[in-house]
């Protein structure tokens, strides 16, 4: 399964350093979903190049490409935080009737 990470990055006006170390928590969660076999994504993962790119454009391009990209996945799981754009991802993906999971030992075994 294509599985969305969903948690925490800029909420609550997070400092530069908060950002990276919600991304690291982000990233970590992703690892132990591909080692469970299935492909993680990560929305902030697509949208920050992008950004970068497109400078002082952020919430034009986050939560639209983040919300675009749950569309197409699987599952989502939603790590520990307060997040409004976490919890736009987990609504959409409950919205289309597929499963949130909140704890890594709830994942299903990947299917060759």
């Amino acid at each position: 399964m294509w599985i969305m990470v969903a948690g925490p990055y800029s909420s609550g006006g997070a400092s530069e350093e908060q950002r990276v170390k919600n991304l690291q928590a982000l990233n970590d969660v992703a690892l132990c979903v591909f080692e469970k076999g299935h492909v993680p994504v990560i929305g902030v993962n697509l949208a920050l190049p992008i950004i970068a790119t497109a400078e002082d454009r952020y919430e034009e391009i986050m939560m639209p490409l983040c919300l675009a990209l749950a569309d197409r996945c699987d599952a989502c799981i939603r790590i520990e935080g307060v997040s409004r754009g976490a919890d736009q991802e987990v609504e959409r993906f409950r919205a289309a009737g597929k499963p949130v999971y909140f704890d890594l030992n709830d994942l299903p075994p990947a299917t060759p």
